[in-house]
């Protein structure tokens, strides 16, 4: 009779395993965040982001905007004039402007402040996308407050 037992056991414990194995890759795959670029379509350093931000794990979509189109993206999604780049990104709500750092979006979504998004206006040398991180200039990344203030929610010293 414990030898039934011990066989039943095993094989309820044997299907959990494979149950919870089973949902890993699904896990794997909704674990990375989904981002929305909009970039001017002759633009380098947009596309160098978007490979820094593929290279730490997320999907991104991209799509070309010029001009007066994309600067009206930008405000009307609630980013000051003060803060504008030259690409904006969309993920889980918020608005993703300029060379972001990818663990810096990853903490936006893993804190989930009440505000418009993050920023890194202009185009700072050494942030993701603007040269190697070993020549850095420093910069801050912004939090966009939605009254559309601005506080520090990273700063990079200047390597």
């Amino acid at each position: 009779m414990s030898h039934l037992t011990m066989t039943r056991r095993a094989v309820l414990t044997g299907a959990a395993a494979f149950g919870l194995a089973a949902l890993l890759p699904i896990r794997g795959r909704a674990a990375a965040p989904a981002i929305h670029v909009l970039k001017d379509p002759n633009c380098g350093c947009c596309s160098a982001w978007i490979e820094h931000l593929e290279a730490n794990g997320f999907t991104v979509t991209s799509e070309p905007a010029r001009g007066v189109a994309l600067s009206r993206y930008k405000l009307e999604s609630g980013i000051p004039a003060e803060m504008a780049s030259c690409h904006t990104g969309r993920i889980d709500g918020y608005m993703i402007e300029g060379h972001v750092p990818a663990a810096d979006i990853r903490r936006l979504l893993d804190t989930r402040p009440d505000a418009v998004g993050l920023a890194v206006p202009g185009m700072p040398y050494g942030s993701p996308g603007m040269g190697p991180e070993s020549q850095r200039e420093a910069y801050d990344v912004h939090l966009v407050l939605r009254d559309g203030t601005t506080e520090i929610f990273a700063r990079y010293d200047a390597a």
